[in-house]
């Protein structure tokens, strides 16, 4: 199968990794910054180049506990010779000064003696070991120096980062601002409670609007919108701010599916069907430079399609790398069944223990959100296989996994 195949009811089928590299290529890195408290930015990205206010530390101290003293007063100190201070306030010639890890080097002082290299009777310290001039003193900037950069635009920050931002006397960085998500969910059927017969919850814009949230968006979760051209036309329009526009339903190629048309007469429509399972009836497009996934409306198929796309489009708006979904390996419990030429993200069971066990809940369903929401992962069967069979080794995805 090339990039692309036709299909019953599409103009063709595009492969996954194809049709995420073209939506990709639509995907503007957000410019937009903010400066935000060091509390609020885990996980943000460093938008401006950060340089280090202070030194780390900002005086020198004492790296052991023991006493401060003048380097050359314990010059030749041994076992057999040692040197004889006298323990006082303030350190001068032939005097010493207890001092702890961390504590400031006292005046006059030029080195530390570690505690186990000396004898103190009163006022009266031996010293066994000679020690150099900086010896157990950690210097000015020793950890970080005045003025040193620290982190450079693109790096995703992490709570030790940010500790070390506080050390060196930051209160707040410049980051990008979060990517901005418009989730529209269509469909005359749908309600969002008390259904009466024939109409249906609406799960998959409420769906997609927390995993914006997880993946680190700002997500704005519109009101339903029937399927309606003017109506869809007036909602994509008004959401073209933002960097990515979702809508769930109304994606496939029957009569009232007529999201990809509406967005095909705003702008163009790059992809329509893609050759996975669940979810090829997927459409990608773009209007005024905004990206525009037109999600499937069966549960299952939306959600995988958000995964294999939403997600990675944004971390390029965000400026991130995605991250490769945590994955476990496991002994297949039942042979799992798959198209050729076609990407097939099976919903597993994972047992774990001394040998984990992946035990196959459905490969087909694409709108029975109850084997989403009680698997543990999938099994992703590439698009050159038939299938996997009873006992093979298989890679889970965890693709709940937080971004």
């Amino acid at each position: 199968m090339n990039d692309s195949d036709r299909h019953a009811g599409f103009e063709e089928f595009t492969r996954t990794a194809a049709a995420r590299e073209r939506l990709l290529a639509a995907v503007t890195p957000t410019e937009r910054t903010e400066r935000v408290a060091l509390r609020a930015a885990d996980d943000r990205v460093v938008a401006t180049t950060v340089d280090a206010d202070r030194p780390v530390p900002h005086y020198e101290r004492a790296a052991m506990d023991g006493y401060a003293v003048r380097a050359s007063d314990t010059f030749g100190a041994t076992e057999r010779s040692p040197a004889s201070l006298r323990v006082a306030e303030t350190v001068r010639a032939g005097t010493a000064t207890r001092v702890h890890t961390g504590s400031e080097l006292p005046e006059g002082a030029d080195a530390v003696v570690m505690v186990e290299a000396t004898d103190r009777t009163g006022d009266e310290l031996t010293v066994f070991e000679a020690v150099p001039e900086g010896g157990n003193v950690g210097p000015v900037g020793e950890d970080v120096a005045a003025g040193q950069e620290l982190f450079e635009p693109g790096h995703v920050l992490r709570p030790s980062d940010l500790g070390l931002l506080k050390a060196v006397g930051l209160e707040s960085v410049d980051v990008y601002g979060r990517p901005r998500v418009s989730v529209v969910p269509t469909g005359e059927e749908l309600v969002q409670s008390d259904p009466e017969p024939g109409e249906i919850i609406e799960t998959n814009g409420q769906t997609v609007t927390q995993y914006v949230e997880r993946w680190g968006g700002e997500a704005t979760y519109r009101d339903i919108v029937t399927d309606d051209a003017d109506a869809l036309r007036a909602a994509i329009e008004r959401d073209l701010d933002h960097d990515i526009v979702v809508t769930t339903g109304g994606s496939s190629v029957g009569e009232r599916d007529i999201v990809p048309e509406v967005v095909g007469e705003l702008g163009e429509v790059f992809v329509h069907g893609v050759a996975l399972k669940p979810g090829h009836p997927v459409a990608l497009g773009v209007v005024e430079e905004t990206p525009v996934l037109m999600l499937p409306g069966y549960p299952v198929a939306c959600i995988v399609n958000a995964v294999q796309f939403l997600r990675p489009a944004l971390a390029a708006a965000g400026r991130r790398e995605a991250r490769a979904l945590p994955t476990t390996e496991a002994r297949l419990a039942r042979k799992i069944a798959s198209e050729p030429g076609v990407r097939t993200f099976a919903r597993v069971a994972l047992e774990t223990g001394d040998e984990p066990t992946a035990t196959p809940t459905r490969t087909k369903g694409a709108g029975v959100l109850s084997s989403v929401a009680l698997s543990d992962g999938w099994v992703v069967v590439p698009e050159e296989r038939e299938g996997y069979a009873e006992g093979a080794t298989v890679a889970v995805e965890e693709w709940e996994a937080s971004r």
